[in-house]
C-alpha cells in the first residue's frame, strides 16, 4: 500500500537500536518522537524554528494525539515521515504518517497543537502567520 495523501513536508528517519523494546520492535512512544521531530524540522525549514518561537513568547503545545499503528519498525529501518497541516479555530492540526522503504503505511497520527503566548492560551494568529500558505 502506498500512501497517496498530499503532504507539505517530509524527512527521513532511521530507527536506532535504543528505540526498541523487549520484543525487538520500536517502542510505541518513539513514534511520537518521530512525529515531533518531523514537526520541528518542518518549522525550521520554513524559517521559524521552535527557538525562534520561544524568543517571541510563543509555545506550541500538544492538546491531543491520536496514533494508528500499522506495521512495526525494527532497528535499521528507514522511514519517510510526512506531514500536512490545517487550522481549526485556535487549533493547528498536523496529519502525519510514516512510510517504510516498501511504500507501506507504518503509522499515522493526528496531532492537535494550541499556542500559548507568554504563558496564556491564544488564538494562534502569531503562529499562523509564518505558515499562512499552508493554512488556506
Amino acid at each position: 500500500m502506498t500512501d497517496q495523501r498530499q503532504h507539505i513536508f517530509e524527512c527521513q528517519i532511521e530507527v536506532r537500536d535504543y528505540e526498541l523494546d523487549a520484543e525487538g520492535i520500536v517502542n510505541n512512544a518513539n513514534y511520537l518522537h518521530y512525529f515531533e521531530h518531523t514537526r520541528h524540522c518542518f518549522c525550521k525549514s520554513e524559517g521559524f524554528s521552535f527557538a525562534d518561537m520561544r524568543k517571541q513568547g510563543l509555545d506550541p503545545v500538544l492538546a491531543k494525539i491520536t496514533v494508528n499503528y500499522r506495521i512495526p519498525l525494527v532497528s535499521g529501518d528507514v522511514v519517510t515521515s510526512r506531514l500536512a497541516m490545517r487550522r481549526k479555530g485556535p487549533r493547528f492540526i498536523f496529519d502525519q504518517w510514516l512510510i517504510n522503504e516498501k511504500g507501506e503505511l507504518v503509522a499515522e497520527g493526528e496531532i492537535t497543537v494550541v499556542t500559548l503566548k507568554n504563558g496564556q492560551l491564544s488564538r494562534g494568529d502569531e503562529l499562523a502567520a509564518p505558515f499562512e500558505k499552508y493554512l488556506k
